[in-house]
């Protein structure tokens, strides 16, 4: 295998004589650069070269994505450089031999803030965060804390977010006062990596998520949030017979109820026709059998495979599910990566809107990121189409198993 000049460094840096005494190591940077490879091959070397039957943490947002996107795909180039792993999947461990010495890694999800009392009494000698940025604070500085064998040192990975993020602030601001090596890495520290594929990851992204996952930017979400959309693009007249029909749902009271009907055609769902009341609008409320009268006007005689309900909106799934015609699932509510999908599918153009549902291209030119959140966050008005769609997109093209999310997952 070939490596690169940062991977190199991210491999043996606790053994330079120039960056050795850092207490940690922070790897940042664009997606498929090569980051986490050159990391979890470096953390095993120097965990089993250092240290004998002693205690380790790998953390990643959930337990299931850090199998998924570190132990499982790295597993088999471990065992080629002559690590012996044993797996404990019920216990959330693995035990490691190599040249003699054996250590256990336990495996930590830092999904939310509860998680810190997970890894609370555990002593140990190091730490591999990955995906610090998507991690707590109150999780990510209990795992430090845990690290009170001499000589153990933290290992972070991540991508870019933005710039008011605690993480970038403490940490990537503060190398120096951390005493912590810092590497930004970008695609072209990935050796491995194939033109065409990284052409692709080129082609997915745009504004705020291509200066992070593509360029490597800590940068800010500001402006309009899909500005790939395009009328002339995505908009369309005309009708077909589909191949199946699903239906997303955003859900308000006060605030506008959203329905979309979609159907899947040729490769590509089309929001065939649309249901939008607005209350405040209108000046009068609706109740849950009135919207879901209009949901069955909005469907008619074709049959859904599934209505995807705003998973807040209890009392209106309970009314569908006592109708009992039509099947419900909660919507994946997820808002960045959600944003993040939707993004990817109209630039692949997998989605597309008939003319007649004014009020989802509406609001393509109103919806915009709150700049002044600090965080990436939507502004609360104009979002309510635009939530179903979120929703329609992670359950039908996310997790659909047809692979086209694969490649846009940011590692």
């Amino acid at each position: 295998m070939r490596f690169s000049e940062k991977q190199i460094t991210t491999l043996n840096w606790w053994l330079s004589p120039e960056y050795k005494d850092f207490d940690a190591i922070i790897c940042d940077g664009a997606v498929r650069s090569g980051k986490t490879m050159a990391m979890t091959l470096g953390f095993m070397l120097w965990a089993n070269t250092a240290f004998t039957d002693s205690a380790f943490a790998i953390c990643g947002k959930t337990v299931t994505s850090l199998r998924r996107n570190v132990i499982t795909p790295h597993m088999t180039m471990l065992r080629e450089y002559g690590f012996i792993c044993e797996e404990k999947v019920s216990r959330n461990y693995i035990d490691v031999t190599f040249g003699g010495r054996k250590n256990r890694f336990y495996l930590f999800g830092g999904k939310d803030e509860g998680a810190a009392a997970l890894i609370q009494g555990v002593t140990l000698s190091g730490v591999f965060l990955d995906e610090a940025a998507l991690m707590p604070r109150s999780f990510v500085e209990q795992a430090l804390a845990r690290c009170s064998v001499k000589g153990s040192k933290m290992w972070f990975n991540c991508n870019p977010d933005n710039p008011a993020h605690w993480f970038y602030n403490e940490w990537i601001k503060k190398t120096a006062e951390k005493n912590a090596l810092y590497l930004h890495f970008t695609m072209d520290d990935n050796p491995s990596l194939d033109e065409k594929v990284r052409e692709r990851y080129e082609r997915l992204y745009s504004g705020v998520f291509y200066d992070r996952f593509v360029l490597g930017k800590w940068t800010a979400s500001e402006g309009i949030i899909y500005p790939m959309f395009s009328p002339e693009k995505h908009v369309y007249n005309g009708e077909f017979d589909c191949e199946k029909y699903v239906v997303s749902c955003d859900y308000g009271t006060v605030n506008p109820t959203s329905f979309g009907l979609w159907g899947f055609y040729s490769g590509t769902w089309y929001r065939i026709k649309e249901y939008y009341y607005a209350s405040k609008r209108e000046g009068i409320s609706r109740t849950d059998e009135e919207h879901y009268k209009a949901l069955e006007n909005l469907i008619g005689d074709r049959k859904v495979d599934k209505i995807i309900v705003d998973p807040s909106a209890a009392s209106f799934i309970e009314c569908i599910k006592r109708h009992g015609k039509y099947r419900t699932v909660k919507a994946n509510n997820d808002v960045v990566t959600g944003i993040r999908n939707v993004s990817t599918a109209l630039k692949d153009n997998r989605i597309k809107f008939h003319e007649s549902c004014h009020d989802i291209i509406r609001e393509f030119s109103l919806y915009r990121w709150n700049d002044r959140a600090g965080e990436d966050v939507p502004i609360k008005e104009n979002d309510h189409a635009m939530d179903d769609m979120r929703y329609f997109v992670s359950e039908m093209l996310w997790n659909s198993g047809d692979g086209f999310f694969a490649v846009s997952v940011a590692r």
